[in-house]
Formats: structure tokens, C-alpha cells, sequence
């Protein structure tokens, strides 16, 4: 599979709201002008627009998400306490997305959201992104960092003129900062935390299913970072497969095998292809299911850790052995 790279500023979007053909491809930095998604006649419910963030620490994992998925705001945040394997989520869904912002464009402008039980704050900040959230029960403040010279893979994902995705997959940021559970403070220590973006701003089918995986540490005194997916890029001439080194985005542009036990989620899962071979064997399956009607989501978020190799663009193996991560199977009616 052959995949541009792009290397100067592009608009998402026609003026009317299709597809630009010239932004089809992928990036090392955000170059994608997405503030047309909600614009033209095209595909208007159809609009998705997301940030999520989650950051591993040695204690804890934390999650949050901002969505508009045109007819509703979906909300997270989420704590998963290491030690003792304790759950605490509180979701929110606002109608028509009411007291959601998020920017037309990666990095322009803040993103919020306040519904029922949560707050959610994420800001551009000087050296990274700042992610605030506070629940009933949790609160986390937590800077995103960016060294210079660190890369973030975007890409474009065509399944037609009227409907495709713009991803940002931002692996192995070091993240630092406080959480709070029920009032007790903990760090988010410098040094051993990281933090991975998932960006979304598209036009989606109606019915989708897709993997993802991601993974980020230390390897061999070098900063290592897994950004591996599958089935939702099937026959789109996309991929949203890169394995980063010490901030240098390796693109690896095919499609990888992935081998898993649905129904036995925490049983090892297999990613394979021709410059990776990964095992991930999970600690946890984050699991949700719900059906609102004509709305439905079935998903297993497992987080574990990677062992395996992934190849530069080189040729090069790079060990992953020890990262921590997660693999998703989710399945979408949207």
C-alpha cells in the first residue's frame, strides 16, 4: 500500500461539505483545515467530531472524552486504579450537544464540556495540553507535554466523497501532574506517565466496527510509542499504523492481522504483519454496552501490556517489550 504524505496545510472539506481529494494522506504534524465538518449540504447527521485523552501512570489509568456526534454531546471521564482494580466512570449524554465546545481545528480553541456529573476542560498550553475533569468522585489536572521535535500521525480515512475521517493519533506524550479520589491526592509522576490522543473529525456510516491500539514507555532508554488499527480502514487505501521513536513518526502503510478471542477478552491478542508482530496480553477489559434506540455501542477497551517488535521505516525492529497500553473491539451504531 502506497500512502502521501502530506506536507503542507489542507482543507478537510470542498466548500460544500465533500470530501478535498487533496487532503487525502498522512501527516507528522496537524496540517488538516477541519472546521468545514458541519458545513454544506453533505452528510449532515452524520457529522462526528471527538477529542479523547487517556493517560497511564503507574498507579492509575485516566480517560476523558468531548464528543458531538451531530444529535448529541457524549461525555467521559474515567479512573482505573491499578492496585486495587477499581472502576469509577461517570458519563453524560447532552442533547444536540448543548454546552459542548470543541474547535473546528485541532490546537484552535479550547474544548468543554459540563453535563450531569462532569466537567471536562481541555486547553493548548505552552509546551502541551492541559486535561482537567472532575467528577463526583474524581478530579485530575494533568499536562500533556510535547519535547520539541515530537511528531503525531494524522490521517485520512476515505470510505467515500461524503463520508470519511481525519484522525490525530498522538502516542507516547510524557504527561505530569495530580488526581484526586475522593479528596485523596496522588501524583502523575514525570517520567513514567504518558498520555495518547485520539482526534476525530469526520462524516461517519451509519454502522462501523473497528480495532484500536495504542501504547507508550520506555524501551531500551529510548521513548517508544504503538499506533496500530484495523478493520475500519479496510479498503480505503488509509492505514492508521505507526510505530513512534524518541518523537519520530515511522508510517507503516499495511494492513495488519489481528487475532483475538471475543467472548475471552483478556486472553492474548495477536497484531501481525509484515514489519510488526505484537502480542498484547490484557490486565483489564473495559467493557460498555449500550442501545438507545437507533443509537448503539458495543466495545471491549482491554488494557495490558505489548510485548514484540515493530520495524522503522529502515527496516530497523524496535522492541516494544513492556509498554503499557490498551486493544479495543468496538462495534458502533451511530
Amino acid at each position: 500500500m502506497i500512502e502521501r504524505e502530506i506536507t503542507e496545510r489542507v482543507a478537510l472539506c470542498r466548500p460544500d461539505g465533500r470530501l478535498n481529494p487533496e487532503a487525502v494522506g498522512w501527516t507528522r504534524k496537524p496540517l488538516h483545515d477541519t472546521s468545514g465538518i458541519g458545513r454544506g449540504r453533505y452528510a449532515r447527521a452524520r457529522n462526528k467530531r471527538w477529542e479523547y485523552w487517556n493517560v497511564t501512570t503507574p498507579t492509575h489509568i485516566l480517560a476523558l472524552t468531548i464528543s458531538d456526534i451531530s444529535y448529541a454531546g457524549v461525555h467521559e471521564v474515567w479512573l482505573f486504579d491499578r492496585a486495587t482494580g477499581e472502576a469509577i466512570g461517570a458519563n453524560a449524554m447532552a442533547p444536540f450537544a448543548v454546552d459542548t465546545t470543541l474547535p473546528g481545528t485541532l490546537g484552535h480553541g479550547p474544548a468543554r464540556a459540563h453535563a450531569a456529573d462532569l466537567a471536562i476542560a481541555i486547553d493548548e498550553v505552552e509546551g502541551g495540553t492541559r486535561l482537567r475533569a472532575i467528577t463526583s468522585r474524581v478530579r485530575f489536572d494533568v499536562l500533556a507535554s510535547r519535547p520539541p521535535g515530537h511528531e503525531a500521525m494524522g490521517v485520512v480515512v476515505p470510505w467515500s466523497e461524503r463520508l470519511f475521517q481525519y484522525t490525530v493519533k498522538d502516542v507516547a506524550c510524557p504527561a505530569a501532574g495530580r488526581l484526586w479520589v475522593d479528596g485523596v491526592r496522588q501524583e502523575v509522576p514525570e517520567g513514567s506517565s504518558w498520555a495518547v490522543l485520539d482526534h476525530g473529525r469526520g462524516r461517519w456510516p451509519y454502522r462501523m466496527r473497528w480495532n484500536w491500539g495504542a501504547a507508550s514507555g520506555i524501551v531500551d532508554g529510548r521513548r517508544i510509542g504503538v499506533q496500530i488499527g484495523a478493520k475500519w480502514t479496510e479498503g480505503t487505501g488509509s492505514t492508521e499504523n505507526a510505530l513512534v521513536v524518541e518523537g519520530v513518526v515511522h508510517k507503516i502503510s499495511e494492513e495488519l492481522t489481528w487475532t483475538y478471542h471475543p467472548g475471552n477478552w483478556l486472553a492474548p491478542w495477536r497484531m501481525r504483519g509484515e514489519r510488526a508482530d505484537l502480542t498484547f496480553t490484557p490486565f483489564y477489559d473495559k467493557s460498555s454496552r449500550n442501545c438507545l434506540g437507533v443509537v448503539a455501542t458495543e466495545g471491549h477497551q482491554c488494557f495490558g501490556h505489548y510485548t514484540g517488535w515493530m520495524s522503522e521505516s529502515t527496516g530497523a525492529r524496535v522492541s516494544v517489550d513492556g509498554l503499557t497500553g490498551w486493544a479495543e473491539d468496538v462495534a458502533q451504531r451511530w
